[in-house]
């Protein structure tokens, strides 16, 4: 069972041009949401061990099927976590910034450990942040703390003679930190990795279309259609509200 899951995920990356070593969390979402894929389950004992034989990288929580949500989301804790690390000052910078990340713009371990100071954009006005092909303006609270890491790691780079200017660097000079690394990291400030992603992109996916979800958080469209669909919502209506409001604007 586990080597034809093995099978039907290999042949699926051959048909994509894709291989273990250049598949990205995004693409293996993309696999995992198609209503003709056979044993997700079952794949993700595959994944996990290519991830530890080095074959494949930047993966995290493959063997998770998803079918929508399958309990009540606990968007109350979510927030509670999100409150102490914009103002717990005894934690590092950088886990609250990574901790921030996943729980309010459902950022997998693996995208937030590949991150460079080049991925914030500051301007006179605003701070940006760019998860997707579409830069995110981040609030004043969480913008300042990436500008501090920003800061803290260009420094360390200038002192360091290095050109390396991961966000969240790893043991290995030069080296961002491992996803599995920066997973256990969000599990020590009490984060549960899978749900609280979950949290984040249900609750997302009410807000935002899924087009706008899927570029500005850097996920494939059809997780983002999914999860909209998950969340009912009715992106017409919207649309048509828009452009009733737009109509009715006073001209400049």
């Amino acid at each position: 069972m586990h080597l034809r899951a093995a099978v039907y995920l290999l042949d699926w990356l051959t048909d994509q041009d894709l291989t273990l070593a250049s598949c990205r969390q995004n693409d293996l979402e993309r696999w995992m949401t198609r209503d003709e894929t056979r044993l997700r389950r079952e794949a993700g004992h595959f994944v996990r061990w290519a991830l530890a034989q080095k074959i494949a990288r930047d993966l995290s929580f493959p063997a998770v099927k998803w079918n929508g949500p399958s309990q009540a989301m606990d968007d109350d804790a979510r927030w509670a976590t999100a409150r102490r690390l914009l103002h717990d000052d005894t934690i590092r910078t950088e886990d609250r910034l990574a901790g921030l990340l996943l729980l309010l713009y459902a950022q997998w371990p693996a995208a937030i450990s590949r991150l460079t100071t080049g991925h914030i954009e500051e301007t006179a006005a605003t701070v940006r942040i760019r998860l997707g092909a579409v830069a995110v303006v981040l609030p004043g609270p969480v913008a300042e703390l990436a500008l501090q890491q920003v800061s803290a790691r260009r420094s360390h780079a200038v002192l360091a003679q290095t050109d390396s200017l991961w966000l969240f660097p790893g043991g290995q000079p030069g080296r961002p930190i491992s996803a599995w690394a920066m997973g256990e990291r969000l599990r020590k400030l009490g984060i549960r990795l899978a749900e609280t992603r979950s949290t984040a992109l249900f609750q997302l996916a009410t807000e935002l279309p899924s087009a706008i979800l899927a570029r500005t958080l850097g996920i494939h469209i059809s997780v983002a259609v999914k999860w909209q669909r998950a969340a009912a919502g009715d992106w017409a209506a919207y649309a048509a509200d828009v452009s009733n409001r737009t109509r009715k604007a006073p001209a400049p």
